[in-house]
């Protein structure tokens, strides 16, 4: 979704409102979910390939002894008789993720109540290629490592969609904007499928007293949704109660920032009166600046109406993915990626890791599993007449995209982390991973800049 509308004040060839802007400064700030998202994972992407790059270097020198013992170190939070005990490893994993979880959540609430996702037509192709996006990989593993390591099935299924928005930036001027919001679309649905997946099967065994409260945390968001409570704190105290709980309870403590997500209000205080910046209604505008005028205020009172509005019209759900996204993209998730990318790379290991079944299961999962079964559901939803192609994308285009959906990176690394147990395995997976997001990245960048040139500037503003 591009919304690239709001809050204006008055026209500017209106005599008596450029009186009143001569007495006062109002600060207009655009709304741009799509572009600024964009612009995050892109920044993000860098960061991401840099802190692995500073893992691996560190494992592989003299100072991976350190390198691991500083992950390794406990820290415990207390409070009476209660407390938790993680290694900062897990405190990366279970705490800091959770946030990255959580704008997860809230990217899925905003594409479906007001996205691409919202429409179901026009959901439909993402959704179905998403889903066999998921079903390929999975079945290539099972196909080759399935009697190995069944349990790895999960590792090649998901889009690190920080990494796939970087590599599509590289060839922006060859994708049509239909193309780049497909990719988008169907990395969410991929998000929601991982979600599904680490809920589902990496959850330990179940402490009712514990799933109870956890439970009781959620009701509790829902009365507050239905009571149109629109205050930060009372949800902040609950998401982080469901937290703990889910950590106790023996499900995964990531869930809570997924389920807060979901369940963060997305109605504004106030409908206020938004402008298409391209193509202002003068006379919606005209109306707003007489009511104002006639108002008799000041020019300060108004000003602050304005900020107040302008305030009441922005919901919790998108303020708040609005401040978290750029710390989870540029902070947490790199963080992540520097404490488990530490993997000890030799000719030996590599070798190791593309022989054995787990290694290749995941290797040909992603690489040949992605772009696979996403081109080929599209192909024949499309040809079925079940769904339209996005707009001005040619078979190449989903092929490329698909490609670039085969980096699995951020989300493969944290699956392997819970599904394997055996550390020869994790190795084996992680370099597994690294080689599968370098070749389908070079797949995606040679396919898509085999493509003319298209003006997605101004496709996006039509």
């Amino acid at each position: 979704m591009v919304d690239e509308r709001f809050l204006r004040p008055a026209d500017e060839g209106s005599p008596r409102a450029a009186g009143s802007r001569r007495s006062r400064e109002v600060s207009i700030r655009a709304i741009a979910p799509l572009r600024d998202f964009l612009r995050t994972e892109s920044s993000g992407a860098l960061l991401l390939v840099f802190a692995a790059a500073v893992a691996v270097v560190l494992a592989n020198s003299p100072w991976a002894s350190s390198y691991e013992s500083f992950w390794s170190h406990t820290v415990q939070l207390s409070f009476a008789d209660w407390g938790v005990g993680l290694d900062l490893r897990h405190w990366v994993n279970d705490g800091l993720m959770t946030l990255f979880f959580l704008v997860v959540g809230l990217e899925i609430k905003r594409e479906l109540t007001d996205g691409h996702l919202k429409s179901i037509r026009a959901a439909l192709l993402p959704c179905l290629a998403a889903v066999a996006g998921m079903l390929a990989p999975a079945l290539i593993y099972l196909a080759i490592a399935g009697g190995v390591e069944p349990r790895g099935w999960a590792i090649p299924v998901a889009t690190d969609i920080a990494l796939a928005v970087g590599v599509l930036t590289l060839v922006s001027s060859r994708i049509p904007s239909g193309a780049r919001v497909f990719l988008l679309t169907l990395a969410i649905v991929d998000d929601i499928g991982a979600i599904v997946i680490i809920a589902v099967l990496f959850s330990k065994g179940t402490s009712p007293r514990w799933l109870g409260a956890a439970v009781a945390c959620v009701a509790l968001s829902v009365m507050l949704r239905a009571l149109k409570v629109n205050v930060m704190v009372p949800y902040l105290v609950l998401g982080s109660a469901l937290w703990l709980a889910l950590h106790e309870s023996g499900v995964h403590p990531t869930m809570a920032g997924v389920i807060m997500g979901l369940l963060t209000p997305s109605t504004p205080l106030a409908q206020s009166r938004l402008v298409d910046i391209e193509n202002p209604p003068t006379s919606e505008v005209q109306a707003i600046e007489t009511s104002a005028l006639d108002s008799g205020s000041n020019p300060t009172d108004r000003a602050g109406a304005d900020l107040d509005r302008a305030d009441g019209s922005v919901s919790i759900a998108e303020w708040l993915q609005h401040r978290l996204h750029p710390y989870t993209s540029l902070l947490v998730v790199p963080l992540f990626a520097l404490a488990n990318s530490g993997i000890t790379l030799s000719f030996e290991a590599l070798v190791d890791a593309m022989s054995s079944p787990l290694g290749l299961g995941v290797f040909f999962g992603l690489v040949v599993g992605k772009p696979v079964g996403i081109f080929v559901s599209t192909f024949f939803v499309v040809r079925l007449r079940i769904s339209e192609m996005p707009s001005r994308a040619q078979p190449r285009h989903i092929f490329g995209v698909g490609s670039a959906a085969g980096i699995g990176f951020t989300v493969a690394m944290f699956v392997t982390e819970l599904a394997l147990s055996n550390e020869q395995d994790v190795a084996q997976a992680k370099i597994s991973i690294f080689a599968a997001a370098i070749c389908s990245a070079i797949v995606a960048l040679v396919i898509l800049r085999s493509n003319p040139s298209v003006h997605f500037e101004s496709e996006e503003r039509q």
